[in-house]
């Protein structure tokens, strides 16, 4: 089977560990679109007190089908959801 060629998407984004990193509204997207599977985080609340993220959907996806969710899970601050979705995602792409 032939590899689809995507093409890039010109600008300037901010990078982790050497991938994108991007944020639009509540959803947060990590990885490279070329691989496997991607992270996202889809903040639900926010402290009410300090602004901060609170309730966060934990999902790592099929970067070629969007609906194919390979693990799903939720975690109260981000810190933990982007630590947690980054274990999920890195064994994701392991088992490739």
């Amino acid at each position: 089977m032939a590899e689809e060629k995507r093409p890039l998407v010109s600008g300037k984004y901010l990078e982790y560990l050497g991938k994108p990193l991007v944020r639009e509204g509540d959803t947060i997207c990590y990885g490279d679109m070329t691989e496997k599977c991607i992270l996202i985080l889809e903040i639900f609340s926010y402290n009410k007190e300090t602004g901060a993220p609170e309730n966060i959907l934990i999902q790592v996806i099929d970067s070629k089908n969007p609906n194919k969710i390979l693990m799903q899970g939720n975690k109260k601050g981000l810190t933990d959801a982007f630590s947690m979705g980054l274990i999920w995602l890195e064994r994701a792409l392991r088992s490739a």
